[in-house]
């Protein structure tokens, strides 16, 4: 069986994507069958979006980790 090249996740065009399917949804123009489509598209880019953030909160992480430990400092800190 053929092994899937995972491909990188690209935070801003599914964000982009779901702010658009979320405007045509809420100008309620659509079809029951095309909102339900957008909804679940909708959700696929959410959980794109999760990973991504989840992908980018792990690096932060480790290149927070001193001295095998990892110190847990906020965004806003200033050095």
């Amino acid at each position: 069986m053929a092994v899937k090249k995972s491909t990188p996740i690209n935070f801003e065009k599914s964000l982009e994507e779901l702010e658009k399917l979320v405007e045509r949804m809420e100008k309620g123009e659509l079809s029951l069958e095309d909102s339900l489509q957008c909804f679940e598209r909708g959700i696929e880019l959410a959980r794109t979006c999760q990973a991504a953030l989840r992908m980018a909160e792990q690096k932060v992480e480790k290149l927070m980790e001193r001295n095998g430990q990892i110190e847990s400092v906020p965004f806003d800190e200033q050095d």
